[in-house]
C-alpha cells in the first residue's frame, strides 16, 4: 500500500481519504451513503413528532379503550374480536413510539366516556362512533408515509382491518333494528297524525292526554302483537318475544314522549308545537345511532321520516279542524 510520502513523490496531490481509490467519506456502514442519524427518529422535524404524539396517545387511549370493552362483555366471540383490535391499537402505538422517543399516558377522559357509551348504547355504536371520530387521523397517517413507512401501513390497517373485525361483533340490539323501526316509525306518524287532530277537535290538554294515552297504548300492544305473529311466521333468527317487546317497547316510549307536553302545559297548541319537536328529536337521535351503528346513510332516512310524519301530522290536523266544524262540537 503506497503512503503519503510515496504519492507526494509520484505527483499525486490528492489527499488520502481512506482506502486506496476510495473518494467517498465513510457515513456508517461500508458502501453506506445514507448519513448516520442515531435513533430512529432523529431527523424529525418537532411539528411532525408532536404530530406523532398525538397518534401515539390516540392508539394507546383506544387500546386501554379496547381491552376494558373486551373485559367486561360475556360474549366469547366479542371478546376475542376487540382484543384483536385491541392488538393492533397497541402495534400502531409501538411503531409511532420507535419514532417519537418518548412514552405518553393514555386519555382517561376518553376512555371512560367510550367506555360509557358503548356500554350504555350498544357496543357497536360505542366502537363505530370512536372510529369515526379517527377517520381525520387515518387521512393524516397518509400524508406522513414519504418520510415514515410505516404511516401507510397503519393506514391501511385502520382502514380495512380495524373495520373488518368490527363487522364480526354480533349484537342482539342491532338484529331487532327493524323491530324498533316498526315501533318507532308507526308511532311517530299515527300519534303525531292522532295528536294533531286531538288538539285542534278537543282543544283541551287533559282530555287530548287522556285520549292520546289510550289510542297509543291500544296501538302499542296491537302493533307487538302484530310483530309477534309476523316474526314467527317468517324464517328468521330474531325471537318471536323478543321482536314484539321491541317493537311494543318502542312504540309506548314514544308515546310517552309525545303525551308529555299536555300533561305539563296548558296552551294546547303550544302542546302540539312541543309533541311535533319532541317526535322530530327522535327521528333525529334514532337515525342518527342507526347510520353509525350500522354504516346507513343519515339524511335520507331523517327526512323520509320526518317529512312523513309532519305531513300526517298536517293533514290530520286539518281533518281535525273540519270535524269540529262539521259537527259543531264544543268541548
Amino acid at each position: 500500500m503506497s503512503t503519503p510520502e510515496d504519492r507526494e513523490k509520484l505527483g499525486d496531490s490528492t489527499p488520502y481519504k481512506g482506502k486506496l481509490g476510495d473518494s467517498t467519506p465513510y457515513k456508517g456502514k461500508l458502501g453506506d451513503s445514507t448519513p448516520y442519524k442515531g435513533k430512529l427518529g432523529d431527523s424529525l422535524d418537532q411539528e411532525t413528532k408532536e404530530k406523532l404524539l398525538i397518534y401515539q396517545r390516540n392508539e394507546i387511549t383506544e387500546y386501554h379503550i379496547y381491552r376494558r370493552l373486551a373485559s367486561a362483555i360475556k360474549s366469547v366471540e366479542n371478546r376475542q374480536v376487540l382484543e384483536k383490535i385491541a392488538g393492533e391499537e397497541l402495534r400502531h402505538s409501538r411503531e409511532w413510539r420507535a419514532y417519537t422517543q418518548q412514552d405518553v399516558k393514555p386519555d382517561q377522559l376518553k376512555i371512560w366516556g367510550y367506555y360509557l357509551i358503548s356500554r350504555i348504547f350498544g357496543l357497536t355504536f360505542g366502537i363505530k362512533l370512536m372510529e369515526k371520530g379517527e377517520e381525520g387521523a387515518q387521512d393524516n397517517y397518509e400524508q406522513l408515509q414519504g418520510t415514515i413507512p410505516e404511516a401507510s401501513a397503519i393506514a391501511r390497517d385502520e382502514n380495512e382491518h380495524e373495520d373488518a373485525l368490527i363487522e364480526l361483533l354480533d349484537e342482539e340490539r342491532l338484529r331487532y333494528t327493524g323491530s324498533i323501526v316498526l315501533g318507532l316509525n308507526d308511532a311517530l306518524v299515527e300519534l303525531t297524525g292522532a295528536l294533531a287532530g286531538l288538539t285542534l277537535a278537543l282543544q283541551d290538554t287533559k282530555l287530548i292526554a287522556l285520549t292520546g294515552s289510550i289510542t297509543g297504548i291500544a296501538a302499542a300492544l296491537s302493533m307487538g302483537a302484530s310483530e309477534y305473529l309476523s316474526t314467527k311466521s317468517e324464517e328468521t333468527t330474531k325471537h318471536p318475544v323478543k321482536a314484539s317487546i321491541y317493537t311494543g317497547g318502542a312504540y309506548i316510549v314514544t308515546v310517552l314522549v309525545l303525551i308529555l307536553p299536555y300533561l305539563l302545559l296548558e296552551n294546547f297548541y303550544a302542546c302540539l308545537a312541543c309533541a311535533l319537536a319532541a317526535g322530530i328529536l327522535i327521528i333525529f337521535l334514532f337515525n342518527y345511532y342507526i347510520s353509525v351503528a350500522r354504516d346507513e346513510p343519515f339524511k335520507r332516512r331523517f327526512l323520509e321520516m320526518a317529512g312523513l310524519s309532519l305531513g300526517i301530522a298536517t293533514l290530520s290536523f286539518f281533518i281535525g279542524f273540519i270535524m269540529r266544524t262539521f259537527f259543531d262540537i264544543d268541548v
